[in-house]
């Protein structure tokens, strides 16, 4: 629940000054210049210099990425692309938070069995749970519920290693459908806005009687932006979830992988004893 208000509370932020600079810029703006002299201004001769460069000419050589994705999102309506915006910062909070997780998961399993193996030889099954409870990630967490059904029997230990085993692998795929989820809604309402936009541009069409390019042009170009938005935003999300896809299967060999050394390893100390 805390991760949801989270999430919620950082999508606010962010769309909040990008939301008011669209509404602002949509307002009609107040007439402010002074009234025109009655008698014309003389004409200055045309420059025989250099060409210069205009004011216009410096505004559209400084606009950068960030002005250009701005007036696209202005140009789409902020109505039909701010639910796409929306996904993509959800989605990419969910894929970072996922992401950041599954590093902290990894664990160095050969290190690991090296030290379980030397903490049985010294001290026996309780030097060995005292190492795995020390050390994060799920392999240790694994081989703590084996330890610890030792006593029982080698059967036992390999039914609590594959059992634990499901439960671990569902927490790594925890936020995974929420990261699914946004790439096919994303899409959706990219072409939301392309089904809206054109009914607007057939309306316009209707009340003027006449089909002309300026009437059609503004409800084809929302449809197109709001369609453009919803694959960008898809695509990036599905590059997130193909590596956290691929991170966790990584996970899950290792922990097969080591599972079945640490079987191993406890058959050699029985039989040692």
């Amino acid at each position: 629940m805390r991760k949801l208000i989270a999430l919620f509370m950082l999508s606010g932020m962010l769309l909040s000054p990008v939301i008011s600079e669209a509404q602002q810029t949509q307002e009609p703006a107040e007439a402010d210049t002074p009234a025109m002299a009655t008698e014309p201004a003389p004409q200055e001769p045309a420059a025989t210099g250099p060409a210069t460069l205009t004011d216009d000419e410096f505004i559209e050589e400084d606009r950068g990425f960030h002005q250009v994705i701005k007036d696209k999102f202005i140009e789409g309506d902020p109505y039909y692309m701010t639910p796409v915006l929306i996904c993509l910062i959800l989605g990419l909070a969910v894929a970072l938070e996922r992401i950041i997780t599954l590093n902290l998961s990894t664990t160095n399993t050969k290190k690991l069995l090296a030290r379980v193996e030397e903490a049985l030889e010294q001290g026996g099954i309780e030097a060995a749970k005292d190492v795995t409870r020390n050390t994060k990630g799920p392999v240790a967490s694994i081989f703590t519920q084996g330890l610890m059904r030792y006593s029982e029997g080698i059967d036992m230990v390999e039914k609590s290693i594959i059992a634990y085993g499901s439960v671990e692998m569902g927490r790594l795929e925890k936020g995974l459908v929420w990261i699914s989820l946004f790439i096919s809604l994303a899409p959706m309402l990219g072409f939301m806005g392309t089904v809206i936009g054109m009914i607007g541009a057939f309306d316009s069409i209707e009340a003027a009687g006449d089909i002309s390019p300026s009437l059609v042009a503004g409800g084809i170009k929302i449809a197109l932006l709001t369609t453009v938005a919803g694959l960008i935003v898809a695509i990036i999300l599905q590059l997130f979830y193909n590596y956290c896809v691929a991170k966790i299967d990584s996970l899950v060999n290792d922990m097969e992988d080591a599972s079945i050394t640490l079987v191993d390893i406890l058959v050699r100390y029985k039989l040692t004893r």
